[in-house]
């Protein structure tokens, strides 16, 4: 392939250093289209039957979210969609409803605490808040009183709630009455959970339940009263074996977010050649194959077949291997490889942000030749970079993650024995494990069910005879070396 000139490198590194994936919520919604990528099997989370929407941390439910609920770019996406019925056409009959935690409408984390250990409450709680919702839709109401209360009184709330009797339950199903003569729609969507009730475990757990059981119990009662619930996978697993009949009623029709490697590899070319058109034109001189015309919306789009597609690519960026020759990897395989956790998942943001850092690490102390942009080396400080920013961020949804990384300390070599383990993390185990938040526990019992709610989650790896491994992706952001590994140059 043709060489670059040095500018021409500089200004292709300069660009690639802003894609613009970090934190989906604070995402400039003007650029939010071009950069996101739909993907077919996702889009079933929309059909109206569908109340959970089930996904990793970093999976892109937020980014699901924030397509439909505040860009309402559902009915743009049909031609991205050709095996599901959704109700995409006709924009004024469907009426998008995003339930927010952290708006002064809603309750303070203290009052949560409260409620949802004080029993018979965590249903009404969530209808009385449904109630203030949607009270713009609701003809003649006599909510007043409900809806003028501020939000934080939970208290006030929940009383008045009480005081309406069976007034909220016939007007809402007056409403859904009203929604499917006019042939209409409301979608009620609820997302990051997770931040329920701060980090009271116990709280948090109970809200989501409290929400599973209202609406497993008027899903079916609403027919245009829809809801979709926003569930961090491991949520999910750990209400699955408690919720009863409740959950599983709306699991069975749940959607799971997960990505193909040709759908990563995608949604990454996508982000580059929509980040400018001299990326663009990289992108399609290492022979990826895009939709005919640019799209209004979304902008340039693969078109990969599978994951090989996009193997001229990678290897145009980075070169063939991971070094001078084959014994030091395919670069092809090593940029995923790298960055799955235990389970084997890749997150979008990771792959995004693994080529960002790379990038900036090239322009500060260029290095690349010919038509690469990237040299392994890079590459390689970049992933202990996604690393430390990877447990760092985890510290908002995994405060207890702090307390992992100390009482680890005294043993960064993995991989440990599951009784070394065992100890390590046994050790002060009723302290906090915070020093930034106080009163902090693991959501576990003791450390041997800690270690296997680890595992589960992707941040520990299982391995032949009780032995217990960390995936790169954790590896430095939590201080870690693994026996035997390469000193990074």
């Amino acid at each position: 392939m043709s060489k670059f000139k040095k500018d021409t490198q500089k200004i292709l590194l300069d660009q690639l250093c802003f894609l613009g994936y970090g934190v989906t919520e604070s995402e400039n919604n003007t650029d939010f289209p071009k950069y996101w990528c739909p993907i077919t099997q996702h889009l079933r989370a929309f059909d109206p039957d569908v109340v959970l929407v089930v996904g990793d941390r970093g999976t892109g439910k937020s980014a699901l979210f924030k397509a439909v609920f505040e860009n309402e770019l559902l009915p743009y996406l049909e031609p991205f969609d050709p095996i599901h019925r959704l109700p995409y056409k006709d924009t004024l009959h469907l009426n998008w409803v995003a339930h927010s935690f952290s708006d002064q409408d809603f309750a303070g984390h203290k009052a949560i605490k409260i409620v949802m250990k004080s029993s018979g409450k965590e249903i009404d709680f969530w209808f009385a808040y449904l109630v203030r919702k949607l009270h713009r839709y609701l003809q003649n109401s006599p909510f007043d009183n409900l809806v003028n209360v501020p939000g934080a009184d939970t208290n006030a709330i929940l009383k008045t709630f009480d005081q309406l009797g069976n007034k909220p339950l016939i007007a809402l199903d007056d409403l859904d009455q009203k929604l499917l003569k006019e042939d209409s729609w409301i979608f009620i969507g609820y997302d990051e959970l997770d931040t329920l009730g701060g980090a009271d475990w116990d709280a948090m757990t109970g809200a989501v339940r409290g929400l599973i059981a209202f609406w497993s119990n008027y899903s079916r009662r609403w027919r245009r009263i829809r809801s979709k619930i926003f569930l961090r996978s491991d949520l999910f697993r750990r209400h699955s074996s408690v919720g009863g009949a409740d959950l599983a009623k709306l699991a069975a029709n749940r959607v799971e977010l997960t990505w193909s490697d040709k759908n990563l590899f995608s949604m990454l070319i996508k982000r580059i050649a929509n980040a400018s058109d001299d990326l663009y034109n990289y992108c399609k001189s290492s022979k990826i194959p895009f939709k005919k015309d640019k799209d209004p919306i979304f902008g340039y789009i693969p078109d990969l077949s599978d994951a090989e597609d996009a193997r001229p690519f990678i290897e145009r960026i980075i070169g063939k291997y991971m070094g001078a020759g084959n014994r030091k990897g395919q670069s092809f395989s090593w940029v995923l490889d790298h960055l799955r956790d235990s389970k084997k998942i890749v997150t979008p943001r990771l792959l995004v942000r693994l080529f960002e850092i790379t990038a900036g690490k090239e322009r500060d102390n260029p290095g690349a030749k010919g038509s690469n942009l990237f040299r392994p080396a890079s590459l390689r400080r970049a992933l202990d970079d996604i690393s430390n920013d990877h447990v760092t961020q985890a510290y908002f949804e995994w405060p207890w993650l702090d307390g992992i990384k100390k009482r680890i300390r005294e043993d960064k070599l993995v991989p440990w024995s599951r009784k070394e383990l065992q100890k390590l993390l046994a050790k002060n185990w009723e302290d906090s494990w915070s020093d930034s938040i106080p009163d902090i526990k693991p959501p576990a019992a003791d450390s041997r069910e800690f270690i296997d709610y680890l595992v589960d989650l992707g941040i520990f790896r299982e391995r032949l005879g009780e032995r217990i491994d960390v995936p790169d992706i954790y590896l430095s952001g939590l201080g870690l070396i693994r026996k035997g590994g390469v000193k990074r140059k």
